[in-house]
């Protein structure tokens, strides 16, 4: 698990398919884009995400060609997985 912080630069659709996932695109402060998918089945969704808001993200980043993605950003159900969260407006989202 590792922590992230950046600006939103793009909001995408949420992935509906199997756990229901709320998607973004963040931009760290070198440069790197990852994509975010924040499971809202276990997790409340990040309300008034908007282009350009300021965040911190604590959870298991995966590299691929595109920068990388962040998940588990929430806690886990089953209490196996250490839990993530998002820091958005000094609300924790978990």
């Amino acid at each position: 698990m590792d922590r992230f912080e950046g600006r939103v630069v793009r909001i995408l659709r949420d992935d509906t398919e199997g756990d229901r996932h709320q998607r973004f695109i963040l931009k760290l402060d070198s440069g790197q884009t990852l994509l975010v998918a924040h499971n809202i089945d276990f997790a409340p969704r990040v309300e008034d995400l908007y282009i350009g808001a300021s965040l911190s993200i604590y959870g298991q980043f995966e590299s691929n060609e595109l920068g990388g993605l962040i998940h588990w950003t929430h806690h886990d159900p089953n209490g196996v997985h250490e839990g993530g969260w998002i820091e958005f407006k000094n609300k924790r989202f978990e």
